[in-house]
């Protein structure tokens, strides 16, 4: 009889431990639930934080409404204005070595006749580091290249980087002319980046620009 009482007792103390371990193994399933779920949403928080982040990085854009506003008011794409923008100063505003200023870079002789063909009667150098100034003559310019090219974009920023008398004389030798037959490899190349991040804008900032 006392060995039966102790293999009774050892059995029940063997199933009190199993359901002990099992009680343990489901706190730490739904520990690791909750952590999981815990991390599940965290990374649904941040995820858009860090991709906005690389965004600015990687395709900046800044004053957008004034680019909607300017673009709009100059019957322009958003999209191409930012991608000069980009292609000039990604953004910054600053001064290159010929003098051409602000996000849009562009000089002061160019700025003055901008000044005096809009009809602008206080203007002043030092405006274009004013991002609406700038903006606002950067778009006068591209609607005036615009008209004077037919529209084509591609002899368009052709235009803005190399000079108008230059393209004159590129389509006066070839009429067709092809972004790729630009005789100058950094204007060829130029045209060629601000069409691709024309296309990127369109693609990643349609509702900051309006698209």
């Amino acid at each position: 009889m006392a060995r039966t009482r102790s293999s009774g007792s050892s059995r029940r103390t063997s199933a009190r431990a199993r359901q002990q371990r099992k009680a343990v193994a489901r706190r730490r399933a739904v520990a690791l639930l909750i952590v999981f779920a815990g991390l599940i949403l965290a990374a649904s928080t941040l995820l858009p934080k860090v991709e906005d982040t690389v965004r600015q990085v990687t395709l900046p854009l800044k004053h957008e409404d004034i680019i909607r506003q300017q673009a709009a008011d100059k019957d322009l794409d958003p999209a191409l204005v930012a991608g000069v923008i980009y292609a000039e100063s990604r953004f910054r505003d600053q001064t290159s070595h010929a003098g051409a200023r602000g996000l849009m870079q562009i000089t002061p002789q160019t700025a003055q006749e901008i000044a005096n063909r809009s009809g602008a009667t206080n203007f002043e150098q030092a405006d274009l580091a004013t991002p609406q100034v700038n903006i606002a003559y950067g778009t006068w310019y591209l609607r005036w290249l615009s008209e004077r090219y037919g529209d084509n974009d591609a002899l368009v920023l052709a235009a803005y980087n190399a000079g108008t008398g230059n393209v004159d004389k590129w389509i006066a030798r070839d009429p067709g002319m092809k972004t790729d037959e630009i005789p100058f490899p950094e204007t060829r190349h130029y045209v060629d980046n601000v069409l691709e991040a024309r296309d990127d804008y369109r693609r990643t900032y349609r509702a900051e620009l309006g698209l």
